[in-house]
């Protein structure tokens, strides 16, 4: 690991290492893409009916996915100039303060880093769902739910291999991300096709949860409400764009962010229509707690489409964890590298090319948060909501302060600045009590834990740190 000194009086103001470039232009929509798609349109596909009904809920998704263009757009431009693992971090240097920097970076790895033990909890469940015979050998009770050796086991393995991938390189963990992507892809086009022969459109009645007028906009404004939860990782293509292949143009960056967030709530939007276009009545799901594959399983009353469903379903998890190990990695390296924190975590390997010390950390991380099983994990996942929206905003931000101080070209930037309205409405959203969904206690104890963690690294920095303006 190599340091250079580029602060005044020469001493080292941040690590330099060098990551192992290999990503291209499939990379970059598999990481974005596949960072986003997890496994919430089988599992909780009864919340999503109960929210908005097919056409509330598709609307709901392509509405609020659509709002995030702004902000979409905004990290093409920066990431198209400043091709940094750290993304936030380096935006933000030389625009904010150093501790409003590392505030941003440290939030948004909470936005990555939380999907991780959830997945490693979840690859339990779904394997559950065929292989009942799992949920034995109890191991402790938390939160009032059982947490059981075998799932245990599972999701720890799970955690193992995207460790191990991870450290052996990026090429490896691209490849990963590649299969499993397109393979969901693959299922996802083979299940809705087949849905939309069998189904009828009379299936989708009534077409909102909510009646009358106001219950149509009732419907649309409760699924928007999700819709940042479950889009967050389109962006996580600025954490790869550091090691992107030798002459890569970095116009792809910008385009491979716009395919992953229009694919991403397109997709959502096709779920939302073809589940309840198969099964009648819809509103069964909501009151059963069906999940998509059941819902198609007795639809057609074959076990066949149910398998193939869990199969995509399987590689959408495996990516999604995948994807966003990457992206928090990538964060706690770019940290690293400035000293914000210590600068063990930008060691690279030096035969692979990869942060090893934060790979190491975040599988450690992961691996303790997955042992507390869904019952604590999945009510506070939805923290990662206010996380994205506090990285959304200061990367919005920067890019404004950086146009103004930096390039010397005030103009008024209004894509910049819809992307900062949008990500102060999702902060207010999860923020302010008066509205439904906002924060509950146990997510505000989370958000208290994770920033106090924050501090102590903060405060343990190297005392010479100093943010270097990024190029």
């Amino acid at each position: 690991m190599a340091q250079t000194s580029d602060s005044e009086g020469g001493s080292p103001r941040f690590v330099t290492t060098r990551l192992r470039k290999s990503l291209g232009s499939v990379e970059f929509f598999t990481f974005g893409f596949g960072s986003m798609i997890g496994v919430g349109w089988l599992i909780l596909m009864d919340d999503w009916l109960g929210r908005g009904g097919p056409v509330g809920g598709a609307l709901g998704f392509l509405i609020g996915g659509a709002l995030l263009l702004p902000i979409a757009h905004t990290y093409a431009r920066l990431v198209s100039q400043i091709q940094d693992a750290g993304a936030e971090i380096a935006y933000t240097e030389g625009v904010f303060p150093p501790v409003l920097s590392f505030a941003t970076g440290w939030t948004m790895v909470l936005a990555y880093a939380i999907v991780c033990p959830f997945e490693a909890v979840a690859i339990g469940n779904l394997m559950a769902r065929v292989f009942p015979a799992l949920d034995t050998h109890q191991l402790w009770v938390l939160a009032g739910a059982p947490i059981y050796l075998p799932r245990l086991i599972i999701g720890l393995l799970l955690t193992a291999l995207v460790v191990g991938i991870n450290y052996r390189g990026i090429h490896p963990s691209g490849v990963l991300q590649n299969w499993t992507t397109f393979g969901l892809l693959a299922a996802f086009l083979l299940f809705t096709i087949l849905g939309f022969f069998r189904g009828s459109a009379a299936n989708l009645r009534p077409l909102f949860s909510h009646p009358g007028t106001t219950g149509v906009w009732m419907s649309i404004l409760l699924t928007m409400q999700i819709v940042p939860y479950f889009m967050t990782g389109f962006e996580s293509v600025a954490k790869e764009s550091e090691e992107a292949e030798a002459g890569f143009d970095p116009r792809g960056f910008g385009r491979a962010i716009y395919m992953a967030l229009v694919g991403g709530f397109v997709f959502y939007a096709v779920v939302m229509i073809v589940v309840p276009w198969v099964y009648h009545p819809w509103q069964d799901i909501v009151t059963g707690h069906i999940g998509t594959e059941v819902a198609f399983e007795r639809a057609f009353g074959a076990h066949w489409i149910a398998q193939i469903i869990l199969i995509g379903a399987f590689l959408s998890l495996t990516k999604v964890f995948n994807g966003n190990f990457v992206a928090a990695t990538r964060l706690l390296y770019g940290m690293g590298k400035r000293t914000l924190v210590h600068r063990s975590l930008a060691e690279v390997h030096p035969e692979h090319g990869t942060p090893k010390t934060a790979i190491l950390l975040m599988g450690i991380i992961t691996a303790i948060a997955a042992c507390l099983g869904d019952a604590i994990l999945v009510p506070i996942s939805d923290v990662g909501s206010l996380a994205v929206g506090v990285g959304w905003l200061s990367a919005c931000l920067a890019y404004i302060l950086r146009k103004r101080r930096v390039e010397k070209a005030p103009g008024t930037h209004p894509i910049a600045w819809l992307g900062v309205l949008v990500s102060l409405a999702i902060i207010l959203m999860k923020v302010l009590p008066e509205v439904p969904g906002s924060f509950s206690e146990a997510e505000w104890l989370a958000f208290a834990l994770w920033s106090t963690l924050g501090f102590l690294f903060w405060i343990g920095r190297p005392r010479s740190a100093t943010a270097r303006p990024a190029g």
